[in-house]
Parts: C-alpha cells; sequence; structure tokens
C-alpha cells in the first residue's frame, strides 16, 4: 500500500458528512437549498507536476486545468476558485504566472475569489493548491456507480502527457504536440456535462489509466477488464514509442492524461459514439465491468500480468 494510500485510510473515519461521499471520489458534493454545489481540490508540486524550465504561465494553466478535470467528470459547470500561492522572491516568475492565470480562468469562465500566500525557503520547490467551486448541471456521477455487465470507455488518446514530460526533461526528443498535451492539458468540460445523462460512474484519468481504473473498479465493487488493444493512442504517442505491448502498458501507466474514463450500459454505446462525434472528440470503448474485483488485462483475448506499479501513487 502507498503512502497516499495509507494516509487516506487514516482520514477515511473523518468522512462523516455525506458530502464527502467516504473520500472514494476526486470532489465532495454538497447540497445547498436545492442547488448541487461540486468542490475539488489539486495541488501541482515543482519536480513531481511540473519541471523548473516550464513556463510560469503553461505552470498557471495546468493548475487550473487539473482542478477542473475534476470537475468535468462530474458534469459541473464551474463558478469560482480560491488558491494558495507559494512566494520565492521571483517577480518575473510571479508575473509570468499571473498571466497564464488569467488566460486560464478566462478560458472556463472561473473568478478568483481570494485564497493564501506563503514564502518558502530559498530554493524550495514550489507548491501550489487550487480548489473550484461548481454547480451540477445533472446527476453527479461518482466511481462507485460501474455495474457488472457495464462497458469500460475513454476519451481522447492516452500516454501523451508523460511522453511530454520526458522531452521536458530534455530525455528525448519528440513531436511538439505530446509537449503540449503535457504542459497544457484540456479538461473535457463538455463532454462531461452530455455524459453524466447517460454513464453510470465516471472520474477523470490523472494517475494512470490502470491505476485509475482499479480504483473505479475497486469503488464500484467491480472487476474491470482492460483490451490493451483497443486503448486509443495517438500518432504522435506511436511514432514516439511504437506500438508493441510495452509501449502500451507504459501509456496506461502514465499520468497527466486527464481525459474521462467512464462507465455505461452497452445500449448507450450508439449515443456515445454519436456524441463523441457531434464534439469532435474520439471516445473508445476498452473494456469491460464483470463480477469479481480489481483490473484484468487482455491482448488480443490472451491474459496479461499486470505490472508491479499500474501509475503514479505519491
Amino acid at each position: 500500500m502507498s503512502q497516499e494510500a495509507r494516509f487516506l485510510k487514516m482520514l477515511q473515519p473523518l468522512a462523516r458528512n455525506p458530502a464527502a461521499r467516504g473520500f472514494l471520489d476526486d470532489t465532495a458534493v454538497l447540497e445547498l437549498d436545492g442547488t448541487t454545489l461540486v468542490i475539488t481540490h489539486d495541488m501541482i508540486a515543482e519536480n513531481v507536476h511540473f519541471v523548473p524550465t516550464d513556463p510560469p504561465q503553461d505552470v498557471a494553466w495546468k493548475l487550473v486545468t487539473v482542478n477542473l478535470s475534476d470537475l468535468a467528470a462530474k458534469g459541473t459547470r464551474p463558478i469560482g476558485a480560491m488558491m494558495g500561492y507559494s512566494l520565492q522572491n521571483e517577480g518575473d516568475w510571479d508575473q509570468q504566472f499571473v498571466e497564464g492565470l488569467r488566460k486560464a480562468l478566462d478560458a472556463f469562465g472561473l473568478a478568483l475569489l481570494g485564497g493564501d500566500t506563503v514564502s518558502l525557503p530559498f530554493n524550495a520547490p514550489r507548491c501550489l493548491g487550487l480548489t473550484v467551486f461548481g454547480v451540477a448541471t445533472g446527476p453527479v456521477p461518482s466511481r462507485t456507480g460501474a455495474r457488472v455487465g457495464d462497458h469500460l470507455w475513454v476519451t481522447g488518446s492516452i500516454g501523451d502527457a508523460h511522453a511530454g514530460l520526458r522531452i521536458a526533461r530534455g530525455e528525448r526528443e519528440g513531436p511538439t504536440q505530446l509537449l503540449e498535451r503535457y504542459r497544457n492539458p484540456r479538461p473535457r468540460m463538455e463532454a462531461g456535462q452530455r455524459l453524466v445523462h447517460i454513464v453510470t460512474a465516471m472520474m477523470d484519468v490523472s494517475d494512470g489509466l490502470l491505476l485509475d481504473g482499479s480504483r473505479m473498479a475497486d469503488a464500484s465493487g467491480v472487476r474491470a477488464v482492460i483490451e490493451l488493444e483497443t486503448v486509443p493512442l495517438s500518432d504522435a504517442y506511436l511514432q514516439f514509442a511504437g506500438d508493441d505491448r510495452g509501449a502500451r502498458l507504459s501509456a496506461m501507466r502514465a499520468g497527466d492524461d486527464y481525459e474521462l474514463l467512464f462507465t455505461a450500459s452497452p445500449d448507450a454505446a450508439t449515443g456515445i459514439l454519436a456524441l463523441g462525434e457531434e464534439l469532435g472528440i474520439p471516445v473508445s470503448r476498452i473494456g469491460r465491468m464483470e463480477e469479481g474485483s480489481g483490473l484484468h488485462l487482455l491482448d488480443r483475448g490472451t491474459d496479461v500480468p499486470l505490472p508491479p506499479n499500474l501509475g503514479y501513487e505519491h
């Protein structure tokens, strides 16, 4: 069990309010006088979620969009945010960050409502946090609703951002599209708002498709079966990493995709594919939910052992 999982287990008894959803989800869902308020909080840390050479504008964009991705998975309309910011006596970096923050807030109609700052010791890694508030536009799906017989789906493509991180670190050269996917994720806001009326469970893919699929299966009390050959990879990723089993498993273990992972009845397939075409977003069926527990992998019908590490855990 990871340190993150152990700490969450310690916190579990404190999830006394129904809005906390037992800490089994990425958001809190608070009912207030007929309005459903959805709240999320994400942090990003230097050398973990971004590298020191990333442009400050892109760091700001990422801080906003990784939080909005959680709201996208709940079909929520964002309304406001509060930020925690670490100061390090670098006025130029701060100015560029604010410019990127303004761009991100304007792009998604999000108001900055307040927050807090803290000074860090010299050369300490930056650590930034954002709490985002949204209003539900329909049902608010959780990770816990997947049922036996449901199909498992994902939007977009998988693995691009981690390949982009390798490029940003100077480990390899590669297509600029991959670097862009790492530095400038695009939350699937409209897709999430449309899908909430169709799905049985939904979350975003932030820590890796395998790990997040396993989390959804565990929360729902079912087994997730993923078919490797159906997992969508972009042309840029295939050019960068290839299309063998190792390259596919690497993509599925990588984080920072910020795509939507969801389950739905087989009867919903036609509507899901039509919605993807309407929005111009690839939507791929990658598996199914069965009786049992955990995660099972297939490659063209052949069982594939699970890798020892399913994704990114703190």
